[in-house]
């Protein structure tokens, strides 16, 4: 099943269900917001049963992030790391932090995957982009683990699958929960995957956006927490990946899974503001209740599309030139780290929200967030 060719009917998303959330999203409130982005999906679900390694289940994905859309692969654009805990991976990194740019797209899969995902976005770089490609590249692929649900090591993404993404790729409103690299992943013992929200920040006579994308598989079932009311505790939905004999049982243990969060704005930001952002999705993840598990690998990207062109090298044949760059005073960058965790907190509870409950392999089921339960929750009445 591919969601962006046959289409999903609305879903409710977070606020659709009662919540609230400071700050002010943008239109779609979604990383699509800030002008540009284009982010395409491919999701595989297919087969039940139990588990045959190279057939199936499958329940995995990829997504790709373009921050500067198709015609701005290649173009170098300031770029900052933040890694919360490396119990993760995402290619590409060492460069980032050296250069502190990114020219490349943005790809989110699951652990296995990586590779797959890496090989793919070289060659189809060098197939439309192939200026890009002429000297070398370091693709940017994140990856969090869907074990729990998918046939992890069957080898199931393929190439095409990314080239499938990455050609659909586009602006507009985004498919949330169980999509693209989000498919097969869990959060708070309960479906996870893909959440995204926005922030508009006015700054010297202009509107900004920050938006967030976020691969949500990470938390434990207790630590589930809204505007400080601990929610998890009062779910009564199964929570089967929560057990003390975790390895014996083929189970996870509890907080396990990573999150690979993605920062994007129009701002005009130096890599170490960007850095700075990065850092500011920790805090966004804790107002949903996590401690940052051991087993969870939480690894943050953000990107600034402003200053088109002034990080390009023009190597070899370019002209020696010093280049200027336009940027937000460091003294005046609260409203940008306040949008980032504004943002960051909605996107987990949009990636719990839109989603429905998953069976995968040998059974495996992960339930989704009932929204019943979590009004009744917040209400304070009895489940």
């Amino acid at each position: 099943m591919n969601e962006q060719e046959t289409g999903v009917a609305a879903r409710q998303r977070a606020r659709d269900v009662g919540l609230h959330f400071a700050g002010r999203p943008g239109r779609q409130n979604a990383v699509t917001d800030v002008p540009g982005v284009c982010v395409g999906q491919t999701t595989l679900v297919y087969g039940d049963g139990p588990l045959v390694r190279g057939v199936g289940p499958v329940r995995t994905g990829v997504t790709v992030l373009l921050p500067l859309g198709h015609n701005g692969v290649g173009t170098a654009m300031a770029a900052g790391l933040h890694n919360q805990n490396g119990n993760g991976e995402l290619t590409g990194s060492h460069w980032i932090a050296e250069s502190g740019t990114i020219n490349t797209p943005i790809v989110l899969t699951n652990t296995h995957a990586v590779g797959t995902a890496h090989r793919a976005v070289i060659d189809w770089v060098r197939d439309h982009h192939s200026p890009v490609v002429a000297q070398w590249l370091l693709p940017v692929v994140g990856e969090t683990w869907d074990g729990y649900l998918n046939d992890i090591n069957g080898n199931h993404l393929q190439p095409q699958h990314v080239y499938d993404a990455l050609h659909r790729a586009q602006g507009g409103a985004v498919t949330e929960g169980s999509s693209g690299g989000g498919t097969g992943m869990n959060c708070y013992g309960l479906k996870g995957g893909n959440g995204t929200s926005s922030r508009l920040v006015d700054f010297g006579g202009a509107t900004y956006t920050v938006g967030v994308f976020l691969q949500a598989n990470f938390g434990d079932r207790d630590e589930l927490t809204y505007r400080g009311r601990a929610i998890g505790s009062r779910l009564t939905a199964p929570n089967p990946m929560a057990t003390e004999n975790w390895l014996a049982a083929d189970r996870v243990p509890p907080g396990a899974g990573s999150c690979i969060a993605v920062v994007i704005t129009d701002a005009p930001l130096l890599s170490d503001q960007l850095r700075a952002l990065a850092r500011r999705v920790t805090l966004g993840l804790a107002r949903t209740g996590t401690a940052g598990s051991h087993f969870s690998g939480d690894i943050f990207l953000a990107v600034s599309t402003a200053n088109v062109g002034a990080f390009d090298s023009d190597f070899p044949d370019g002209p020696a030139s010093v280049r200027q760059l336009a940027m937000i005073p460091w003294g005046q960058m609260d409203p940008f780290f306040t949008a980032v965790v504004q943002a960051t907190e909605e996107a987990v509870w949009n990636a719990l929200v839109v989603n429905e409950t998953m069976v995968g392999r040998d059974g495996h089921t992960s339930y989704a967030l009932s929204h019943e339960e979590l009004r009744a929750a917040l209400s304070g009445e009895a489940p």
